[in-house]
């Protein structure tokens, strides 16, 4: 582990007790409303991971590159951008599939096309968007947010 990351588990070890110390009931009630939400989400996490890790098992990186590496770079673009809007991962799993995509040959944007827009747009989560904020605001956000990676891309495979 770096410095950082023991930082930070000491930061909330501290914090941790100061709040047991002042009160309790609330932070041991705080613990397993946490427990339980972190239970939930694990579900769907090791789903994602699984289901990735399938996908790679299937579908080798070095394989996903030779099949990108053979568009045009900006086809490429478009398509990883279109892949990422109907993909939800999380970003912590996404960052390392995009270091992996990038180490087997797969061009630089298309990865940051892929991993923006994965960020970025939501098509999977357009309907509680939709309900939450209104059509108008979600369609606009959600096609100025892939616009907006798909220029990114384009300046990073500029600046890289």
């Amino acid at each position: 582990m770096d410095i950082f990351t023991i930082a930070i588990w000491i930061i909330t070890a501290g914090l941790l007790i100061a709040s047991l110390i002042k009160d309790k009931g609330k932070t041991k009630e705080a613990m397993k409303k946490a427990f339980f939400m972190g239970r939930g989400m694990a579900l769907s996490i090791f789903a994602v991971i699984f289901a990735i890790g399938f996908i790679l098992a299937i579908l080798p990186p070095e394989q996903i590159a030779v099949l990108i590496g053979k568009q045009n770079v900006y086809v490429a673009t478009i398509a990883a951008a279109a892949f990422g809007t109907v993909t939800l991962i999380p970003a912590f799993i996404a960052f390392p599939l995009i270091g992996t995509l990038s180490s087997a040959g797969v061009g630089i944007m298309p990865s940051v096309a892929f991993l923006t827009t994965l960020t970025m747009v939501g098509v999977a989560t357009f309907p509680l968007e939709k309900r939450e904020f209104g059509t108008k605001f979600a369609v606009t956000r959600n096609v100025l947010s892939f616009v907006f990676a798909i220029i990114i891309a384009w300046m990073m495979g500029g600046i890289l």
